[in-house]
């Protein structure tokens, strides 16, 4: 199957997700959804669980390539890192997968797949990716951690001198997690990150 047609596929059952609990979602009607068989979608998921897998690691990826976009957007570090922490409150906001991500707290009403690696025998390529270990909430806070510190200390510097720029790094991310779990009443997620980067020496 063309990965446009996987998307399809995802963009389908997301639909339906925004519509009614997971599971009373049904396969043929996410099929139908596509335009395709219900055999063409289990060939590209194996099953319910493997689409739930695919489309939790699809809205996964789609918030780290956000992240990435953020951080390499303004000049200014912090304001890369303050954009990275808006990016991330707004996400959790209006998507409740990448929430459900971010704090570990799944509804009954979203699919929930283990995190850990599911047992794969897919012929297809990005569906062996998504049967395998999803990340946690520690997992993105080292991941976002991780793509921050690699934009703003650049290539080839020492790993000893990027320890502080890390914790400050980290902090931003963290800021941006106490934001999903407890949103500020004004809604002013940059004024907090800002204010507290600018009390942090170690962001260049």
């Amino acid at each position: 199957m063309m990965p446009a047609a996987r998307e399809s596929l995802l963009d389908a059952a997301w639909t339906a997700l925004a519509r009614r609990p997971w599971p009373t979602v049904r396969m043929v009607d996410v099929a139908a959804a596509a335009g395709v068989s219900r055999q063409t979608l289990y060939n590209e998921f194996g099953s319910k669980d493997g689409l739930a897998r695919a489309l939790v690691r699809r809205e996964a990826d789609g918030y780290l390539a956000g992240v990435d976009r953020a951080l390499t957007g303004p000049t200014d570090p912090r304001d890369r890192l303050t954009a990275a922490a808006e990016w991330t409150a707004a996400t959790a906001r209006d998507n409740a997968l990448v929430r459900a991500l971010l704090t570990g707290c799944w509804s009954e009403r979203l699919p929930a797949p283990a995190r850990t690696a599911a047992p794969s025998a897919s012929a297809v390529p990005a569906q062996r990716r998504a049967d395998g270990p999803l990340p946690s909430p520690t997992d993105f806070v080292v991941l976002v951690r991780d793509r921050a510190v690699a934009v703003l200390a650049g290539p080839g510097v020492p790993r000893a001198d990027t320890a502080e720029l890390a914790r400050s790094c980290e902090l931003a991310v963290r800021l941006a997690l106490s934001c999903v779990a407890a949103p500020p009443a004004d809604g002013r997620v940059a004024d907090l990150v800002r204010g507290a980067l600018c009390r942090t020496p170690a962001v260049p």
